[in-house]
């Protein structure tokens, strides 16, 4: 009798994650009620809350009950599979048709979860961990037989690598009508495997009311997060009158969506120095450190950038995005002057290099600013070793 009460409890409690799911992914968290959830599984709003502390909960569960899934999955999926290249491009397939296959999760991870600050502290995330384990055992396993170089930071390998696959996932949930396809899967390896691969022997005081706004607009999201921050609070960081900031801003989401356009503008507007370059690996390399180094001259932005901005579907919607993707087609023009001068191979997919570029940038932001703010990390040293390992993803070698 235990055992059949057992089965139906957990038989009840997965019926709760798949039907909150499917709500959330189509309506986001703060438009579904769990009174919804439960009126959708066919239970009390009671029998939800002897599985799930809250809401927040139930939701990070469900990106957890995934990535144990997942795992398990992977496991034998890889099972079999002795050389490390072979297990590195299934597990990069099986993690994106994990994607496809499972058609709401992606926007709950990326929009839900790794959103939210919240997620960082909650048991679901050692699942996440857990799973990324297994691709930094993989690059290991590499290194050990002699497959993959041996002064490569592999954990930095394995930043980029997630980052491509988020970035992969996330322009296909910004654009349906080009979701992503695992035909890409080569283009992919094409880029990681010249990374990784043995070689073959051979704020200041400022008078203006507006600026001041954005600056501590900027701070606050930073510190405390969109939702957690108030127009009232901004105001008065700022030194101005709430009424003032009205004044320059509808709301706070039209002041969310001008940082972006503001700093973005400003960050393509010095790239300048990149054009001054001759060649274009130089010219790569020179873009990367300056991407790279708004981490270090710009940290609340990033912080913002990566949890209110990137992973909030309305930004898509913004000029601000418009004014990035500007900005990140500079890539394309200097992959394509490469290839003209044959310094960059011609087989190079100059999206996915970019989804590697961006997405790669995006996770050691996260981990430098986010996860891990007070590890003392040579940030610098692991910068010029990511300029090193994307150059050499794309550089031509006879």
């Amino acid at each position: 009798m235990k055992v059949d009460q057992a089965v139906a409890q957990t038989g009840t409690r997965e019926s709760i994650l798949k039907n909150a799911e499917v709500l959330v992914s189509d309506n986001g968290i703060q438009n579904v009620t769990i009174s919804e959830i439960a009126k959708r599984t066919g239970v009390a709003d009671s029998v939800i809350y002897h599985y799930f502390k809250n809401k927040e909960d139930l939701v990070f569960s469900i990106a957890k009950s995934h990535f144990r899934n997942a795992y398990n999955e992977l496991h034998d999926q890889l099972e079999g599979i002795l050389e490390p290249v072979s297990k590195l491009s299934k597990m990069i397939w099986y993690h994106l048709r994990y994607g496809q296959t499972h058609y709401n999760y992606p926007r709950i991870w990326l929009f839900e979860c790794r959103a939210n600050r919240s997620f960082y502290k909650h048991s679901a995330y050692q699942a996440v961990r857990k799973y990324a384990e297994v691709l930094l055992s993989i690059l290991q396993e590499g290194v050990k037989q002699g497959s993959f170089r041996n002064d490569v930071t592999m954990r930095l390998v394995r930043e980029l690598i997630f980052g491509a696959m988020d970035w992969e996932i996330l322009q296909g949930l910004a654009t349906p009508s080009e979701p992503y396809q695992l035909s890409h899967i080569q283009e992919i390896m094409a880029l990681i495997l010249p990374m990784i691969e043995t070689p073959p022997r051979k704020l200041a005081e400022n008078n203006d009311k507006a600026s001041r706004i954005v600056e501590a607009a900027e701070q606050m999201f930073s510190q405390c997060g969109y939702k957690n921050s108030g127009i009232k609070k901004i105001a008065r960081l700022a030194n101005v009158a709430e009424g003032t900031v009205y004044e320059h801003f509808k709301n706070k989401e039209e002041l969310l969506f001008y940082i972006p356009k503001l700093r973005w503008t400003e960050h393509f507007n010095s790239i300048t120095e990149v054009f001054e370059v001759k060649t274009p690996i130089k010219k790569l390399a020179r873009f990367i450190q300056h991407h790279f180094m708004l981490i270090l001259t710009q940290p609340m932005f990033i912080k913002t950038f990566l949890l209110d901005l990137q992973l909030n579907p309305r930004f898509y919607e913004t000029e601000a995005f418009a004014i990035f993707q500007d900005y990140c087609c500079i890539v394309d023009q200097i992959l394509e002057a490469g290839k003209i001068d044959g310094s960059v191979r011609e087989s190079v997919d100059t999206d996915k290099f970019k989804n590697l570029l961006f997405g790669g940038f995006n996770h050691l932001a996260l981990r430098w600013l986010i996860l891990k703010p007070g590890q003392k990390t040579d940030r610098l040293a692991e910068m010029d070793e990511t300029i090193k390992l994307l150059t050499r993803a794309v550089i031509y070698n006879p």
